[in-house]
């Protein structure tokens, strides 16, 4: 390996050169994008990057600047874990964006990825009833992005981060104190609602774990180095959206909504739930299946829940 890593970085001395190498790297590896790029240009451009403390946005002048010893090791390194170990570029640069927010990420959290980013930027208008937003619940929270978004999003509300995982809330916490919120976001630990109680909120939005058991078998080797507990949710991926839906208007404001994803289950909701009034929303940027749903119709349809 020692003779390997000679050869390499004797030949190859600009960012240039190890931009071209991680493109080749990930190819003969058949690297699978979905955490942050689509484009291997794109990744590789920000790996080689990121391993000599340069911003994704440098200007392409320095890219035929040279590397030195070091930083030609530590971008050999960065592809290693990501082209052969098939480690996610986010939890090799410990580093993820989410609605132009950084995050802090590891392995104990998702990579921030969930088109509710999409209803945040809009304040989820149409749904949301016009008013102030006094509080809001991020239950299933990860990494904290969503809820902290929405804290972002609505400056007068205050936001609580649930999840089960102790883990995933040290990660939390440690994204409120990097945005400086922690006099309006808390993390509470719980499993889903058991996390705050009897608080209620105006608005509860989740981005719960939803892979169904086929296609959690079938996932790219990238998604094998996130928390299994945050992807996996039975044969039909809804045994944790169903709970969420029965419980959610006992912690919703009488005009309160419920934004919930669950992606390629959709279908399996639909099908499941075909009376409840789900609004699928169209989403403009990509991405599938996110429903709302108000207070009042979830009281309403309780029966069926």
């Amino acid at each position: 390996m020692k003779s390997d890593q000679a050869a390499i970085t004797e030949h190859l001395v600009t960012l240039r050169d190890y931009i071209r190498w991680a493109l080749s790297e990930f190819h003969r590896h058949q690297v699978y994008f979905g955490h942050g790029h689509v484009s291997a240009w794109d990744e590789a451009c920000q790996l080689v990057l990121n391993a000599v403390d340069l911003p994704w946005d440098t200007d392409p002048v320095v890219l035929d600047a040279r590397l030195t010893p070091a930083e030609r090791l530590k971008v050999l390194g960065y592809v290693h874990q990501r082209a052969e170990l098939r480690r996610p570029l986010p939890y090799i640069t410990g580093e993820a964006w989410f609605m132009g927010l950084p995050f802090h990420v590891d392995e104990r959290v998702l990579i921030p990825r969930s088109p509710i980013a999409e209803l945040i930027d809009q304040g989820f208008e149409p749904w949301l009833r016009p008013g102030p937003v006094s509080r809001i619940l991020d239950v299933c929270t990860g990494s904290g992005c969503i809820g902290i978004a929405c804290a972002f999003a609505f400056p007068e509300a205050e936001v609580d981060l649930a999840d089960i995982s102790a883990d995933a809330l040290d990660v939390a916490r440690r994204n409120i104190s990097r945005h400086e919120l922690d006099d309006r976001v808390r993390a509470c630990q719980g499993d889903l609602y058991a996390a705050i109680g009897s608080e209620r909120y105006d608005l509860i939005v989740s981005n719960p774990p939803y892979v169904d058991a086929d296609d959690l078998a079938s996932m790219p080797e990238e998604y094998g180095h996130e928390p299994a507990l945050a992807l996996g949710s039975g044969p039909d991926g809804l045994d944790v959206t169903r709970r969420i839906l029965r419980e959610a208007a006992e912690h919703l404001t009488e005009d309160g909504l419920l934004v919930v994803e669950v992606g390629n289950s959709e279908v399996h909701l639909m099908s499941s739930l075909p009376e409840v009034p789900l609004i699928w929303v169209e989403l403009e940027n990509g991405g599938n299946g996110v429903f709302v749903i108000t207070a009042a119709e979830l009281r309403a349809h309780c029966h069926l829940l």
